[in-house]
């Protein structure tokens, strides 16, 4: 599993095009042939999956219950949008509209690698969200982190 690494700052074009940068795209080696899906993410932004990835979360979805109401709403609302991106020749790939106003992406937009995904904001959203960076993020580290959790690199 790839574990993709950068923060990148893209304009999209006239055409709602976004062109993948270099540093991004050399992480990215099977993107042109297998493409990438894009979808909601759990806050107002969106995410970028290589296909492979999101071939495992669907099977993941696929083996709960479908008999439960709140599986079959969690699967509703986590896929809606859900859409495959193929770059082209260029190397951009097109935001779906839909998926644009969910996020409020107009032209900047920043791209967050985390791990498998790439999370995909409306710059100001971004930049709002990193302004709200804890007093002491160092307890937040312990909080998430700590309590009897492996040491790193263990």
């Amino acid at each position: 599993m790839p574990h993709f690494l950068g923060e990148f700052e893209c304009k999209l074009d006239a055409k709602s095009r976004m062109m993948i940068p270099a540093g991004l795209k050399k992480q990215l080696p099977d993107a042109e042939r297998e493409g990438l899906v894009i979808n909601r993410g759990f806050e107002k932004h969106l995410v970028i999956y290589t296909r492979k990835e999101w071939d495992k979360i669907v099977d993941d979805l696929a083996r709960l219950n479908q008999y439960e109401q709140k599986t079959r709403e969690f699967i509703r609302y986590f896929t809606r949008g859900a859409s495959e991106l193929m770059l082209d020749g260029a190397g951009r790939v097109l935001l779906p509209k839909a998926l644009m106003e969910y996020a409020g992406i107009k032209a900047d937009v920043v791209l967050a690698c985390q791990f498998n995904k790439i999370e995909v904001w409306a710059k100001d959203a971004y930049d709002g969200q990193m302004d709200n960076e804890p007093e002491n993020f160092a307890r937040l580290a312990e909080e998430v982190m700590g309590n009897g959790r492996r040491a790193a690199g263990e």
